[in-house]
């Protein structure tokens, strides 16, 4: 048996690889997994219609309880959930488990949107609903889709990735330019600001002035939730 199973927080480098389908099995031709793709398209937009206030909190899997970030995103679950938000996360332990523990803390809805993998799923114990994706981009997308907006605490490449994931589609009017977008921890994202900036806007000059005004910086769950409460409904689900 492997000695993995039952972590909740592996390096890539661990995670169990997916076993291919057995030569001549359709379930491995292209037909089919173009059929499960969309199945799994189809299933995350039906699970995400019951919640019509949603707040995706990103951040990285390694924060423990106690720690500095894990107990500002629980602070801030429970007060967006005490607002009337509830709060949608992958899942997963750290960042997402300490969000999703603040909303079961206050009552409010708790969901994950886990990803599948072949000895286990890896959600943390505070989800209350979750549906499951063997997509990693289709589970994103469901991440961004619908969400009033979008709140990142220190991470690693995956939290970077699908931050500027959503500004590019923020950038490229595919979302609206009034969904707030939340960066919270000024000694992590401060430098990245600066390095935008000073390299990418100021030295390359490939980004506009405008696209550093796309996220805001904050340094606590309050000023988070100032930023999210007053956020407009979704009306906008271009891609």
């Amino acid at each position: 048996m492997n000695d993995d199973k039952g972590k909740l927080n592996l390096p890539a480098s661990k995670l169990p690889q997916a076993e291919e389908a057995p030569k001549g099995d359709f379930r491995g031709s292209l037909h089919w997994r173009v059929l499960r793709i969309l199945s799994e398209f189809i299933e995350g937009w039906q699970f995400l219609a019951d919640f019509k206030m949603t707040v995706t909190i990103f951040g990285s899997a390694r924060f423990k309880p106690g720690e500095k970030w894990y107990e500002e995103a629980r602070k801030l679950g429970s007060l967006l959930a005490r607002e009337g938000f509830s709060i949608v996360t992958g899942g997963g332990p750290g960042i997402m488990q300490a969000a999703n523990q603040g909303a079961v803390e206050a009552n409010g809805e708790s969901i994950g949107l886990n990803i599948e993998l072949p000895l286990e799923q890896r959600i943390n114990p505070y989800v209350k609903k979750s549906t499951a994706f063997h997509y990693f981009f289709v589970r994103k997308l469901m991440l961004s889709y619908s969400a009033r907006a979008y709140v990142f605490f220190p991470g690693g490449l995956g939290t970077l990735d699908e931050a500027f994931e959503i500004l590019t589609l923020i950038q490229t009017k595919k979302v609206s330019q009034k969904i707030p977008v939340v960066l919270v921890g000024k000694e992590f994202w401060s430098p990245i600001h600066t390095w935008l900036h000073e390299d990418i806007f100021k030295k390359y000059q490939t980004i506009d002035k405008e696209d550093l005004s796309l996220y805001t910086i904050v340094d606590s769950a309050e000023e988070a939730l100032e930023l999210v409460k007053n956020a407009p409904p979704r009306e906008d689900f271009f891609y």
